[in-house]
């Protein structure tokens, strides 16, 4: 176990309640009566004020919109069938000396020709279920809830429109491959759906469909353990390893699996955090691609949302540290100055979409809670948390803290 970080003075539910204050006076009436499923944090009301707004507009919006999935949008491209996710790899393009061969790699520059739909439908749904099991979360509206779980029923569910428990054909390159390793990273989009069917199968869907959604993310997490572009993927050295830890981890959290949580967070404490973070609190790894500012954030984000995901486990996850006091608190520290102040960054600008950065981070909120450092809580609070740039939102996977905290 790593040395923990010194006690602060403030005690957490002292400082939670200080935090919060100044946001429940402008966010008279939320209903901060959870429904049936996991337990609120102290931090659920700070989350609540805050977000109070931004929730219920997005779940007006979509509670008239029906679920759309992959089989909307076949495509010859794929090497699978209907109900088999297909991507092409983002930084690939055909090469200018031979048009018709196998692409090439462009790193950090996005290809928009592309197949891109099932990625599409993919986030779409991610922004739209989780938006509307929040709102249901804060108003006990069980209209937002129904709504939510006609979403879980066309994706995991319903014969027609369910999309397979695997990830064979993402990310392919022409000529090249019908499906790498490293699309698995696609799927960090249903982490959050995953959080907030957490919610929802208790309290709103039949014993029949809460058994057979959790069965199809226990054949993804089988599949993620056991195949062979899971495990090339888990032992990645850079950002995939950890978004393939976090969806092991709360896909397991859904399904009930907490030997898997328990190895997974072996692997946080015993490679992912020693192998990926400097002493600094950066992650070199990210720092050398071509666009480090938005993969040292992402990282961050990831590695926070992981920590949340783990928590209920001992140590906690949130305050574990090395015996260097690498850690959470350790990322928060280096990364908040450039959220702050992206001026101040020190490394090359981004390739692509720089300036559409920052947005909201996550985790500038969990390692606020976590640290009792309220600075990073405020800068949280004034970043956006919806953003609009394309390559942003695809790598944005937590949009509802609501459902974290």
């Amino acid at each position: 176990m790593g040395k923990m970080r010194p006690e602060i003075a403030v005690d957490r539910r002292g400082f939670l309640k200080a935090a919060t204050a100044t946001a429940c006076a402008t966010a008279a009436g939320v209903a901060w009566s959870l429904p049936r499923g996991p337990q609120r944090s102290e931090a659920f009301p700070l989350v609540a004020a805050t977000d109070r707004n931004r929730i219920l507009a997005a779940a007006a919006k979509f509670i008239d919109q029906s679920p759309v999935t992959i089989t909307a949008f076949p495509t010859k491209r794929s090497a699978g069938g209907l109900h088999d996710f297909y991507s092409q790899a983002d930084y690939f393009w055909p090469n200018p000396k031979d048009p018709t061969g196998p692409y090439i790699n462009r790193d950090g520059q996005s290809n928009p020709d592309n197949f891109a739909e099932h990625r599409k439908a993919m986030i779409g749904f991610s922004i739209q279920m989780p938006a509307l099991t929040a709102a249901w979360l804060l108003t006990a509206d069980k209209r937002y809830a129904e709504r939510a779980c006609d979403h879980l029923r066309a994706w995991f569910v319903a014969p027609e429109t369910l999309m397979n428990p695997n990830l064979k054909y993402a990310q392919a390159v022409q000529g090249v491959s019908t499906g790498r390793s490293f699309g698995i990273i696609d799927t960090l989009h249903l982490v959050e759906v995953a959080r907030a069917a957490s919610f929802l199968t208790p309290a709103m869907l039949s014993a029949q469909e809460s058994a057979t959604i959790k069965s199809w993310f226990t054949s993804y997490l089988d599949w993620l353990n056991h195949s062979e572009p899971g495990i090339k993927e888990r032992d990645t050295t850079n950002n995939h390893a950890i978004c393939w830890a976090l969806q092991a981890a709360e896909f397991a959290r859904l399904a009930g699996d907490d030997a898997v949580r328990k190895e997974i967070y072996k692997l946080y404490r015993e490679v992912l955090l020693p192998k990926q973070m400097d002493a600094n609190g950066s992650f070199p790894r990210e720092l050398e691609r071509t666009k480090p500012y938005s993969y040292s954030i992402f990282n961050f984000d990831v590695m926070a949302g992981l920590c949340q995901s783990l928590r209920g486990l001992d140590p906690d996850p949130p305050s574990f540290q090395l015996a260097d006091e690498r850690g959470l608190t350790r990322a928060a520290e280096f990364i908040y100055p450039y959220l702050k102040d992206k001026g101040t960054w020190k490394w090359s600008k981004d390739v692509e979409h720089f300036d559409a950065l920052p947005v909201r981070s996550p985790g500038l909120l969990f390692a606020g809670i976590e640290s009792h450092d309220q600075k990073y809580i405020d800068l949280w609070k004034t970043l956006n948390p919806d953003p609009t740039d394309k390559e942003v939102i695809r790598n944005y996977p937590i949009r509802q803290p609501l459902l974290w905290v």
